[in-house]
């Protein structure tokens, strides 16, 4: 994937979460990311100092499995997602 898709699927992915009430939080340690919820706000957590596919990956898996059947999305962010979910059904699956 360019950079430039890997950018603008970012920002589709941060529309996205606004959309939903989710707040995207960039920070730096030791740790991959993922979703949390504290004191009833939603949030992703992304290491800003990975490469933006691990990042983009992040985003991918926690919006996965949220049900998005009644939003909208741009189709190139609905393929990635789905993407996404093919390739963790298929690791379930070996």
């Amino acid at each position: 994937m360019s950079d430039m898709e890997s950018e603008k699927l970012l920002i589709l992915f941060e529309e996205l979460a606004d959309k939903m009430d989710i707040n995207i939080v960039h920070g730096k340690g030791d740790f991959l990311g993922g979703m949390c919820s504290v004191n009833e706000e939603v949030y992703i957590v992304l290491n800003k100092i990975k490469p933006i596919d691990q990042r983009l990956g992040v985003l991918g898996e926690e919006f996965s499995k949220l049900d998005l059947s009644n939003v909208f999305l741009p189709p190139i962010l609905r393929a990635y997602i789905e993407d996404i979910q093919e390739n963790i059904f298929q690791s379930l699956s070996i």
